[in-house]
């Protein structure tokens, strides 16, 4: 401990920090988890910016980054950078995670040797925090392969298969706001962790007392990290190449990477496979961790509103397709024109439409060069459109969909099953996957593939909204809608805890007009019925509840984030192809359920 801060010093601030709590000030965890990092040796260097911040009364700060330990999610350890913090991004909790994700890989690996691979992307301090977990990595003995530039999730995960390394990380926050980073932690299989890696390497991460680290520079020049970026990047095009369709290519296409990563892995691939009609826009370009032109600073391209200044500039030069993907090229969003006029009106698509709409071409281009059996599968998620299935169904393949959210759970389902049979992965927050070369989705491909679409929609003279519209009168019409409920900080989290007590406890009656008749409960693996009783479910365990109403195909589930502190509420309506009279009366009429569906559910979450 420094020789500044004395022990009376700390115990000062350890009564001030007691007396804060019972003024409810901050909570009694945050008191916890400060006193570790007080009286504890291993966070040492952090007690005179601490004791300055309780000195000063900084309790909402201080509150917001001890409240708890910064949990491993359904897309890595992820959250706020501050300076210090158990519930923050910085050099210790990413240290503790390197150091964690060692120790678990040489007790399952003994004897070694070891090797991970390490990638970054645009956000501010990621370069920084790779160049710390590869000299933590190093200093416990494993040699690093290192993409020495910004690069894409996906090339991470192909990077761990290609060099068949022990692990992997990742150093991205993927879509989250400027304030945050994070560490996707991969195992040997290019996915991110699953059970039971995830806890074990959890339990060695809360373990870590001291995290030995050698110079980086020092190690690229003794050899131990190896700077890997032009032979891995020539060796993902050659696997993106082999997931391309031929076909008309006739089409202009504006891709923003949303001041992320995603222009050298999107751009090189549109040009190789003959998209020569294509702009990158410009506002967007720059590679900038405060993505200061996207609204709101958030760069998800889930978010319609991130596509509006595009659509304008769209308009004015001809083009006929919008790509973009999120800062680590790991989602992809698509806004079109509603007619084939591209001067008319544009709308951009939601994730299950994407989903479907990728599935379904995907699906029929196999079919057309004699490449799909019944021997194969797609893979989607609970939370996915159920016209997926239906789909799959009509070109007689498996839908393999009861999973839970993540990405990882569609990878691990590619590996149980064989990767041989492998067509499509999909989930609805944008998240898509054609192949065996990685076991994460990949924006750059979809980006291919969507434009690969839209021109050969273009060819028959039809806009994507026509052929969207004919899946619907085929499949009949399936309207989601995902509304998120923000609930931030150490008391959001007891709120979080709250809602979904309550909702297993006592779940609404009737959501929408339509009576609940059941609720699955992916905890428990139970469903339970309005009488009381239960009777099993399948699928892979998951905080994520169901309420079926009596209506087919018409229900909603709910589930905390596992990237974001929020609540998220999943909603689906179908209407049978029977019953499709007149499409545009039946859309409103689905709507308006779903407006209903978010009426109730928001009144249910107010009451807690």
């Amino acid at each position: 401990m420094p020789e500044a801060t004395t022990s009376f010093d700390i115990n000062d601030c350890l009564t001030r920090v007691k007396f804060a709590a019972a003024e409810g000030k901050i909570s009694e965890s945050s008191v916890k988890n400060i006193s570790t990092w007080l009286t504890e040796s291993r966070y040492s260097q952090y007690v005179p910016a601490i004791t300055e911040h309780i000195t000063a009364g900084k309790w909402q700060e201080l509150d917001d980054v001890f409240w708890t330990v910064i949990p491993f999610g359904t897309g890595g350890r992820r959250g706020m950078m501050y300076p210090f913090g158990s519930n923050a991004i910085n050099e210790r909790t990413i240290g503790e995670s390197a150091q964690g994700l060692a120790d678990y890989v040489k007790d399952v690996k003994p004897d070694g040797p070891w090797t991970m691979a390490i990638a970054y992307d645009t956000r501010h301090r990621s370069r920084e925090f790779a160049e710390l977990c590869s000299s933590v990595m190093v200093a416990n003995g494993f040699q690093v392969y290192f993409i020495d530039d910004y690069r894409s999730t996906p090339e991470l995960s192909y990077l761990i298969r290609y060099k068949q390394c022990d692990c992997g990380i990742m150093v991205t926050a993927s879509h989250n706001p400027p304030s945050d980073n994070a560490v996707k932690v991969y195992w040997s299989s290019g996915a991110q962790l699953i059970p039971p890696h995830d806890q074990a390497v959890i339990d060695k991460v809360s373990q870590v007392q001291e995290i030995p680290k050698l110079n980086f520079d020092q190690a690229v020049s003794d050899g131990n990290v190896h700077i890997i970026r032009e032979e891995i990047d020539r060796a993902l095009m050659s696997e993106h190449l082999k997931q391309s369709f031929d076909g008309p290519r006739d089409l202009k296409v504006i891709y923003s990477p949303l001041h992320g990563v995603g222009e050298y892995n999107v751009k090189s691939l549109l040009n190789e496979v003959g998209f020569g009609d294509l702009e990158i826009y410009g506002p967007h370009r720059e590679p900038n961790g405060d993505f200061p032109n996207v609204p709101g600073h958030v760069s998800n391209p889930e978010n319609a509103i991130v596509f509006e200044a595009i659509i304008e500039h769209a308009k004015t030069t001809g083009a006929e397709l919008i790509l973009a993907t999120d800062p680590d090229c790991d989602r992809m969003g698509a806004a079109a024109p509603v007619t084939t006029d591209p001067r008319g009106p544009w709308c951009t698509f939601n994730g299950n439409q994407l989903a479907a709409m990728l599935g379904d071409f995907i699906l029929n281009r196999r079919q057309s060069e004699g490449t799909l059996s019944s021997d194969n599968y797609v893979v989607t998620t609970l939370v996915t459109t159920r016209m997926l299935k239906r789909i799959c169904d009509s070109y007689g393949v498996r839908c393999l969909e009861d999973n839970q959210v993540g990405f990882k759970w569609i990878c691990n389902v590619m590996d149980l099953q064989g990767p041989d049979g492998f067509v499509y992965g999909t989930e609805e927050s944008h998240g898509f996957l054609v192949g065996k070369y990685c076991r994460d989705k990949d924006g750059a491909v979809a980006c291919m593939l969507m434009a690969q679409l839209a021109a050969w929609v273009k060819s028959m003279k039809k806009s994507l909204f026509d052929y969207l519209d004919e899946l619907y009168r085929i499949h009949g019409l399936h309207e989601e809608r995902l509304v998120n409920i923000g609930m931030a900080g150490s008391d959001g989290m007891k709120r979080m805890n709250s809602l979904m007590a309550k909702f297993r406890s006592d779940p609404p009656k009737s959501l929408g007009g339509l009576a609940v008749v059941a609720v699955r409960d992916y905890s428990v693996g139970k469903r339970l019925l309005p009488d009381g009783s239960t009777e099993p479910i399948t699928g892979q365990s998951g905080n994520v509840l169901v309420f079926e109403t009596g209506v087919e195909g018409n229900y909603v589930a709910a589930r905390p984030s596992g990237t974001e502190p929020k609540v998220k509420f999943y909603m689906f309506t179908y209407m049978p192809p029977s019953e499709l009279t007149d499409l545009a009366t039946c859309k409103r009429a689905m709507s308006q359920r779903l407006d209903g569906y978010a009426a109730d559910m928001q009144a249910f979450a107010d009451q807690v």
